[in-house]
C-alpha cells in the first residue's frame, strides 16, 4: 500500500542554470568571447559581449556579428573562446550559498538537474567548485541540444535527465535568454541578478520573482518558491 502510495507521488524539481547563476563566469565568458573575436579580426565591445552571456555559443557569435559575417569562422571562433576560457578554469568561483541551496532543494524532496549547455569539460568543472555533486541528479551538456538558448531545447533535456514534467519544475536562471527559454516550455524562471542583469530587465523578459543572488534566494527558502514548490505537491 506504502509503496503504491509513493510510486504515484508527482516528481517535482529545479533547473538550475550554472554560469552567472551557481558559478560566478560571466565576466570570465565575457574575456574569453572578446579575447577569440579579437584573434580573428573583430572589436566587439565587452558591453555587447556580456549582454549576450546566456545564448549558446553558436546563436552569440551571429548575434553579435550580424548576417555580413564570415559565417565559416563560426565554429572556430566558439572553439577559440572554450580554449581561452579553460585557462580560467583555476579562477572559478561558486556564488556564495550554491552547495548549500542545492543540498536544500535535494533535501526537501525536489530533483536537481543542472541544465548547462557548455561543454562536458567546462560542467565538469563548474561541479567541481559547485562541490556539491550528492545532491545533484543530473546535468546537461552542449551535445544534449540540438538547439541553444534562447531555444528550450537544453531545458527540455534537463527534464528528460531528471524524469520530470515542466509543470512540475521551476527554473533558476540570470539572464534574459534563460528566462526565455523557460518560458516556451511554460517553466517559470525564478532570475537571479548575479550574473550581471538588472532586476528590471529581467522581469520584462517574463521572470516571476528576482533575487539578489543565490544567498538571497537561500535565506528567503522557507518562505520562497522553491519550498513552496515541493509543498504543493506534497505527499499526500
Amino acid at each position: 500500500m506504502a509503496d503504491d502510495t509513493r510510486s504515484s507521488e508527482v516528481r517535482r524539481g529545479v533547473l538550475f542554470d550554472v554560469d552567472g547563476t551557481l558559478v560566478d563566469s560571466n565576466y570570465l565568458h565575457t574575456i574569453a568571447w572578446w579575447q577569440a573575436f579579437r584573434r580573428f579580426g573583430h572589436d566587439v565591445p565587452m558591453s555587447g559581449i556580456h549582454r549576450a552571456i546566456g545564448m549558446g555559443g553558436d546563436k552569440l557569435v551571429a548575434h553579435l556579428l550580424g548576417e555580413g559575417r564570415d559565417a565559416d569562422q563560426d565554429i572556430e571562433i566558439d572553439s577559440t573562446h572554450g580554449a581561452i576560457f579553460s585557462s580560467f578554469w583555476p579562477s572559478l568561483r561558486a556564488f556564495d550559498g550554491a552547495a548549500e541551496l542545492v543540498r536544500r532543494c535535494a533535501d526537501d524532496g525536489l530533483v536537481v538537474v543542472l541544465a548547462s549547455s557548455a561543454s562536458q569539460d567546462d560542467v565538469d568543472a563548474n561541479r567541481a567548485v559547485i562541490d556539491a555533486d550528492d545532491a545533484i541528479t543530473a546535468a546537461t551538456t552542449t551535445d544534449d541540444a540540438g538547439n541553444s538558448k534562447p531555444s528550450p531545447d537544453i531545458l527540455q533535456a534537463a527534464l528528460d535527465a531528471g524524469g520530470l514534467e515542466a509543470a512540475n519544475v521551476v527554473f533558476v536562471g540570470d539572464a534574459v535568454w534563460d528566462v526565455i527559454a523557460a518560458s516556451e516550455l511554460g517553466i517559470p524562471t525564478i532570475a537571479l541578478a548575479s550574473g550581471g542583469t538588472g532586476e528590471a530587465e529581467l522581469r520584462d523578459a517574463g521572470a516571476t520573482l528576482v533575487y539578489r543572488d543565490i544567498r538571497a534566494l537561500l535565506d528567503a527558502f522557507d518562505d520562497g518558491p522553491l519550498h513552496a514548490l515541493m509543498a504543493s505537491g506534497g505527499a499526500s
